[in-house]
């Protein structure tokens, strides 16, 4: 009798950088805020994956893409817990966990409709918090409203 495989082997990228411990809720999220769907690099991914830490994960691989600070600060906001590992000539480079920024500016729309930064050529600009449930919340530096992490637009 032949043994059961329980585990799917994937090829190993060259150049690039995997986005691993993803929730699996947020998988998708990360993919369109990252406009991962535009670029010609060869992409997988995989989502509700078992971990042993989490429970269920998402995973991200790009072929010949390293990210930007402000990328990797969308990360951190929808996926918190994403560990980021940068591979070249099939090595790991480094491999860090991806860290909430003290402040963002220019990529998420406040929340409330009658923000100056809705109405006028101005970027928004955010304090990042985390509350007693460790969700993300976002203050506007304008309108001093919050904007919580299920509400965020990314622009």
């Amino acid at each position: 009798m032949s043994e059961v495989r329980k585990e799917l082997k994937v090829s190993a990228i060259e150049n690039g950088t995997v986005i691993d411990h993803i929730p699996a809720k947020s998988l998708f999220q990360v993919v369109k805020i990252l406009k991962l769907s535009t670029i010609p690099n060869q992409l997988l991914f995989g989502t509700n994956l078992s971990s042993k830490k989490y429970g269920n994960k998402g995973i991200i691989k790009v072929n010949d893409k390293y990210f930007e600070a402000q990328e990797l600060n969308k990360i951190a906001l929808v996926a918190p817990t994403a560990t980021l590992i940068v591979i070249k000539d099939f090595t790991v480079v480094y491999k860090k966990q991806v860290e909430l920024p003290k402040e963002i500016k220019q990529f998420v729309r406040c929340v409330n409709p009658n923000c100056v930064t809705n109405h006028e050529s101005i970027d928004t600009q955010f304090e990042v918090y985390t509350d007693d449930e460790g969700q993300t919340k976002l203050l506007c530096n304008y309108c001093e409203k919050f904007t919580a992490k299920d509400h965020m637009v990314f622009i």
